[in-house]
């Protein structure tokens, strides 16, 4: 049998908040053939033996095929209310947001995850951004 416990389980992910010389804000459309559809940031998960920063340089060259950030930040960690299924168990979110600066125009070469990408002013990002957590978007509100 079984024991039920009262802790719940989460995994780890990064995301980039990357911003280009315009101070416009990268965000990718999910491939809706693997996940939800929605606008997202760049990210995912960390593997075993990874760094918070070796994971988000290794999402950015696999996702969008960006190999160089010039400046990298913590802009904030936060809890999800996001579920996913891992084997049996559903686990939550916790996400580690970097703001990422590039210092030259860039035009992401997409990986199968994703069908579409925008460079987008805060106003627009915090619309298609919605499902993220309050703590988040609020922090995106004062980001100049």
């Amino acid at each position: 049998m079984m024991m039920q416990t009262k802790e719940d389980s989460f995994h780890l992910g990064v995301k980039a908040l990357i911003r280009n010389p315009s101070r416009e804000i990268l965000l990718l459309e999910r491939n809706p053939k693997f996940s939800k559809a929605c606008w997202d940031l760049p990210g995912g998960r960390i593997q075993k033996g990874e760094s918070l920063l070796e994971a988000l340089k290794r999402e950015m060259k696999e996702e969008i095929g960006l190999n160089n950030l010039d400046h990298i930040q913590p802009f904030i960690t936060t809890l999800t209310d996001i579920r996913i299924q891992v084997g049996l168990a559903e686990v939550g979110l916790i996400f580690s947001i970097f703001l990422c600066e590039i210092s030259s125009a860039f035009s992401p070469q997409l990986s199968h995850e994703h069908i579409d990408y925008k460079w987008l002013t805060v106003d627009a990002c915090l619309q298609k951004l919605k499902h993220y957590p309050s703590s988040f978007t609020e922090k995106l509100t004062h980001l100049i």
